[in-house]
């Protein structure tokens, strides 16, 4: 990774090849970029732990959810306009689109803010769970994996920027491929095989649970909560696309030959890593003698189930998961780095910033972001701060139910408004940060399917693709002759690009 990162030194000239990768990356590099960041530690040790624990091997509709949703209609739906419209604005960003379309300084400022304050506990958020790997796998402190993680990724970023980022997620991403595939057909071996464990599964019950004590309920179809099941779905698959490091992969792809392709590579790779992790967490049920959910919390499902397995294996596991961490990590940081110094502190605080001066800035604060984000992690850990632990369960929500209508109607729909982002930005934030009140003081009581920050997510992302076109009816309307030309792009015939044997 610091070799790759070295090597990609030449090609961090300008912020567009710094934060872009000059946008000529190649269709494999960007949708390996794009799924590695979608998975990480949360995913393959919370998430699937958690949720193969609720819903059983239903929990599969997930990674089902996030191969359709969150990678092949994202793709399909969001690519190509994404990569044309950003162009013809010039923007390496959210915000800076934002700002462009909507003919608002001010709203990109608000869109940086945004991302700057819930990108930073989703970036801690990546350390969650591995304390309990590394705690089965090796005696020693988590504190130094931690360490070892944030100043390896700070390197290889810093020094090679988005292409270093993605050829690393290429190579990290054949690492979750092969591990997850080994990882799951381990884990099945040590309960006989697949019809064995399902025979297992079905003969579970859990009077504690909702519908857990129906016959053979974490072995059906859509498991003992459907309507939760579905939350975790839309909220897991949807999110991604109004998450700024998701879509920024769409502004740095080469051609529009390379999003076809993409697509594909894309969605095979979210069906194996998140349909696997989720199959896998489904049989989490079948090691109950063995955890203790109630003391020990749902992060330590995965671990206790792969404890069995050979040393080898155990190896590969634990390689997955820091590849997957590391990737996210990586994108994340270059993600609120670029943003803060672009769209907050360019023309805002610095008056006149050239390229020189602003790609040192973005270094600085990849520096700054991963020293934040492992010291929340350590806090976290060691002291068990429970806010922060909320804290992060909120991010998702927060940036995806704010950004995700303004950026798909700013896309589609030229009668799109300011205000109307704005109430979209205001309600996203705000009903997840009095969700996260709620939680943890009792004060503004939601409604009991609302409590959740899975679901709460969930809803403020679908009512933003009612607020905004409603709000655009009543608001004034953007500048015709400008949305007018941006819209034209659609219809050009866009060059072909030359491609390179680096972003190939």
């Amino acid at each position: 990774m610091v070799v790759i990162g070295i090597y990609c030194r030449k090609h961090t000239s300008g912020i567009s090849n710094f934060v872009l990768g000059g946008r000529s990356v190649g269709p494999w590099l960007t949708a390996f970029a794009y799924g590695t960041s979608y998975f990480s530690a949360v995913v393959f040790i919370g998430y699937a732990g958690q949720f193969g624990w609720k819903y059983g091997i239903a929990a599969t509709w997930a990674g089902i959810g996030n191969a359709i949703i969150g990678s092949l209609l994202v793709w399909v739906v969001l690519g190509r306009r994404t990569r044309i419209m950003t162009q013809h604005f010039d923007s390496t960003t959210m915000p800076q689109f934002f700002g462009q379309r909507f003919q608002s300084p001010s709203l990109k400022i608000g869109a940086s803010v945004i991302i700057f304050i819930f990108l930073i506990p989703y970036t801690a958020s990546l350390f969650n769970g591995l304390s309990r790997l590394f705690g089965m796998a090796f005696n020693i402190d988590y504190t130094v994996c931690i360490l070892l993680m944030g100043v390896l990724t700070g390197i290889y970023v810093i020094a090679g920027g988005y292409m270093a980022t993605a050829i690393n997620d290429f190579v990290q991403g054949c690492i979750m491929l092969v591990g997850i595939c080994a990882v799951v057909g381990a884990v099945l071996s040590l309960q006989g095989g697949f019809s064995e464990a399902l025979h297992s599964l079905a003969a579970v019950s859990d009077p504690t649970t909702p519908n857990g004590d129906v016959p053979g309920i974490f072995a059906s179809f859509f498991g003992p909560d459907p309507v939760s099941l579905l939350g975790v779905v839309i909220l897991t698959s949807l999110g991604t696309w109004g998450l700024p490091q998701m879509v920024q992969k769409f502004y740095a792809i080469r051609s529009e030959d390379a999003i076809h392709k993409g697509t594909v590579i894309s969605t095979l790779f979210a069906a194996v890593v998140a349909g696997g992790c989720y199959f896998m967490g489904g049989f989490g049920r079948l090691f109950s003698d063995k955890v203790d959910v109630a003391a020990e919390g749902y992060d330590a499902i995965v671990p206790t189930m792969l404890s069995e397995l050979p040393e080898i294996l155990i190896a590969v596991v634990v390689v997955l998961v820091l590849s997957a961490s590391m990737s996210t990590l990586s994108s994340l940081v270059m993600a609120s780095s670029s943003t803060i110094t672009l769209d907050l502190l360019k023309g805002n605080v610095v008056k006149k910033m050239n390229d020189f001066q602003a790609v040192f800035i973005i270094r600085c604060f990849i520096v700054v972001f991963v020293i934040i984000s492992m010291v929340i992690a350590i806090i976290q850990y060691k002291f068990s701060i429970s806010f922060i632990a909320q804290l992060m369960g909120v991010s998702w929500g927060a940036l995806a139910g704010a950004f995700l209508a303004p950026f798909l109607y700013g896309l589609y729909w030229k009668k799109a408004t300011k205000a109307a982002c704005w109430v979209s930005f205001l309600f996203g934030v705000g009903v997840m940060t009095l969700n996260l009140i709620s939680s943890t003081t009792g004060l503004f009581p939601f409604p009991a399917l609302l409590q959740s920050s899975i679901n709460c997510g969930a809803f403020v992302m679908l009512a933003g693709l009612v607020i905004v076109p409603v709000v655009s009816l009543f608001t004034r309307k953007p500048d015709a002759a400008m949305v007018d030309e941006a819209f034209a792009c659609y219809e050009k015939k866009a060059p072909v690009a030359q491609k390179t044997s680096l972003s190939d």
